[in-house]
């Protein structure tokens, strides 16, 4: 059995690697799925209950909710930003939409979850019509 459920947030970014307009800092809409596999409960009828979903993913949603991710090797972002005193996640990867899916991948994977769960699969997309996904067994 499989459930999932969607979560967006609005966050700004660059890309260092990109030789493109992604090289400037900018922001998105992103959405993201969570996918959980598993047995159901035979006492719940549930492979997890959906607040328990949003209570492992919503406060990774919620930490990147209007900030701006930055990889740790963008010493000049990092500067100005906190300059700002605006809202930001360092993290230690560049922020394209595959490496923020191995980033909730790795953080779901590591919470507590029944036993019965087999894997988690998350889409991030960061517009309307792009997106990255992975999936993990557990």
């Amino acid at each position: 059995m499989k459930i999932a459920k969607d979560f967006r947030w609005e966050m700004a970014h660059r890309l260092q690697c990109h030789k493109g307009k992604c090289f400037n800092l900018h922001g998105h809409s992103y959405k993201m799925q969570v996918e959980f596999d598993g047995a159901t409960d035979p006492n719940t009828g549930m492979v997890l209950d959906y607040f328990d979903v949003k209570d492992i993913v919503g406060p990774l949603v919620d930490e990147l909710d209007h900030s701006v991710i930055i990889s740790d090797k963008d010493s000049i972002l990092i500067d100005k930003i906190s300059e700002l005193n605006s809202a930001h996640v360092i993290v230690p990867f560049e922020t394209t939409a595959e490496n923020l899916v191995g980033y909730f991948l790795g953080k779901i994977a590591g919470e507590k979850l029944p036993k019965e769960i087999t894997k988690i699969k998350v889409r991030v997309c960061e517009t309307e019509n792009t997106y990255a996904e992975d999936e993990i067994i557990i």
